[in-house]
């Protein structure tokens, strides 16, 4: 297996040239150079409203659109119009449940999880305002897993769609999503999948899955403050827009994306890709792979490497008798990404990030907005849960080092 040369993979992030170890990663990577190198071309050169006749503005255009289709060829897309921009995955979800809402019926029903971020169970509540009863899937508290069956006896002939994440910003645990997604389809039912936990190690397959839509930040996969919804076509094509009176119903993805994309970050978008193939150019020497085929390839090499990443700090964890990990406390890639959480016994989850701050390292502690599940672990009481969260730029000398400082604060 070829391991990542991190000096090489570091000089594409120059906020890595500071002093600063970020391991609060789940809640926003740092950007790769190529995506601020795009975005000022972008301004600087073709910022200017598209649809005109002059070559600026057709140049404008087909960058944009460039984005819409690559992002498409990588997520494994049918087709570029299933490809959805927005400012964040709340408002994408929010847009959707506005949208697709309209198509349920008073008596319908949609099931949520306990665990999931507030973006992908808010919106779907916000239904009940409209008649549609809305059920909840919980953790299994016992395994801190989801219990299959459990959603299983909660669905039912009035079941329209089954909202649940691929990997628990919390627990770091990867989602059985095919699978799942499977057993709603049996049951004639959409389902949607927030993805933002897991795209900054694993690039989902969204044809493979079967996901009738599937949404995911683009800050938190090395890119801009920017995010990404995928849904079917045959979905899209009839679900009610919620733009002006005048862009028509067959206008995807236009209509379900009222005041237009931003440009800038659209094109700047396509500074990841950039930057995932000149990773594999770097590691790799076939070149005769398709761009999502290297891009897989790269996915796998990080995968062993944060695996190492999380193997270290957990190992570690484990040997404190007053630490709880709250979640799988294996690292194995197959299992978790390296999105670590857990208390101290007799301390509040507030207290450590502040200790950790003097040694310019970067946690966090709270409920990162999966509200819900803390508070379903009884954890409220204790501000939440340290989070620890990596990401392939992470090295194993930052991880030895960031113990060495947990020593003295925990």
């Amino acid at each position: 297996m070829v391991k990542p040369d991190l000096p090489f993979i570091r000089s594409q992030f120059p906020a890595l040239s500071g002093e600063w170890t970020f391991f609060d990663n789940a809640g926003g990577t740092q950007v790769v150079r190529q995506t601020g190198e795009r975005i000022h071309e972008y301004l600087f050169k073709t910022n200017v409203q598209l649809g005109a006749s002059y070559d600026i503005s057709r140049i404008a255009g087909n960058r944009v659109s460039e984005a819409q289709r690559t992002w498409a060829q990588i997520i494994n897309a049918a087709h570029p119009s299933e490809v959805i921009f927005g400012s964040s995955t709340t408002v994408l979800l929010q847009n959707l449940s506005r949208s697709i809402g309209q198509l349920f019926e008073p008596g319908d029903e949609v099931i949520v999880t306990n665990f999931d971020h507030e973006a992908n169970i808010g919106p779907w509540i916000n239904l009940e305002k409209n008649g549609i009863h809305v059920k909840v899937w919980e953790l299994n508290k016992d395994t801190l897993l989801p219990d299959p069956d459990r959603l299983k006896h909660l669905m039912s002939r009035k079941t329209r769609l089954v909202a649940f994440s691929h990997v628990s910003n919390i627990l770091g645990t990867i989602m059985p999503v095919k699978e799942i997604t499977s057993l709603i389809h049996e049951h004639g039912a959409l389902v949607c999948v927030d993805g933002v936990a897991c795209t900054p190690h694993r690039m989902p397959d969204v044809s493979d899955l079967d996901v009738d839509f599937y949404v995911f930040s683009l800050y938190k996969v090395f890119g801009p403050h920017y995010s990404l919804l995928y849904g079917k076509r045959k979905h899209l094509e009839i679900m009610p827009g919620i733009s002006h009176f005048f862009i028509g119903e067959d206008e995807i993805p236009y209509k379900l994306q009222p005041g237009n994309v931003n440009f800038e970050l659209t094109y700047g978008s396509l500074g990841i890709i950039d930057y995932f193939n000149d990773c594999y150019n770097h590691h790799f020497n076939a070149q005769d792979i398709d761009l999502r085929s290297k891009i897989n390839e790269v996915y796998r090499m990080i995968a062993e490497h944060e695996q190492s990443l999380a193997a270290g700090l957990l190992d570690y964890l484990k040997t404190k008798k007053n630490v709880r990990i709250i979640g799988e406390t294996s690292a194995h890639k197959n299992i978790r990404v390296p999105t670590i959480s857990f208390v101290v016994e007799g301390r509040k989850s507030s207290e450590i990030p502040p200790l950790v701050d003097p040694h310019k390292t970067g946690i966090r502690f709270g409920h990162f907005y999966a509200k819900r599940l803390i508070d379903f672990l009884g954890l409220d009481e204790t501000d939440g849960v340290v989070r620890i969260s990596m990401v392939h730029y992470n090295t194993i000398e930052e991880v030895d080092r960031l113990i060495r400082v947990l020593e003295e604060v925990i």
